[in-house]
């Protein structure tokens, strides 16, 4: 079964994502909680999330945030372990895009883990800070593509 795309409009659907983040980010990161959840963790016109299913099971997440007048800022994409290489971070990435392009939005800006710096570049998207950064305790760099 192809994977399904939700654009996220309920609070099951919402903590269905926050439980994968909390898995990915808190259990196998060790990001603090309190770093992770913030306040575009809500349904709202400002935060967009979405779902990636397999079956019955959502395995992937990620969110978008109005960054500038004309950038999304892609954020919180996690992808659980046993399904990581199933290319589901792709199509999420590719899903987050179609949703910053349907909102009118011509750019792509986000900071990728500097492990994940190989799998955003595939993708199109070019580094644009000057060095490695710090979230949360783990090195990032900031990266950004035209839509």
């Amino acid at each position: 079964m192809p994977a399904e795309i939700i654009n996220v409009t309920t609070q099951e659907q919402l903590e269905a994502g926050l439980n994968i983040r909390r898995t990915v980010f808190v259990e196998e990161q060790n990001v603090p909680e309190e770093e992770e959840i913030d306040q575009y963790d809500v349904l709202s016109p400002d935060a967009h999330h979405i779902l990636i299913q397999d079956g019955q099971e959502m395995v992937a997440t990620g969110r978008l945030i109005y960054y500038k007048k004309d950038t999304a800022k892609l954020q919180r994409i996690a992808v659980l372990k046993p399904y990581r290489v199933n290319g589901y971070g792709r199509v999420l990435i590719m899903a987050l895009e179609e949703r910053a392009k349907d909102l009118g939005l011509a750019y792509s800006l986000l900071d990728a883990q500097c492990q994940a710096e190989g799998f955003y570049k595939k993708l199109g998207y070019e580094v644009i800070s000057d060095e490695p950064f710090y979230d949360a305790g783990i090195l990032h760099v900031r990266m950004q593509k035209k839509l």
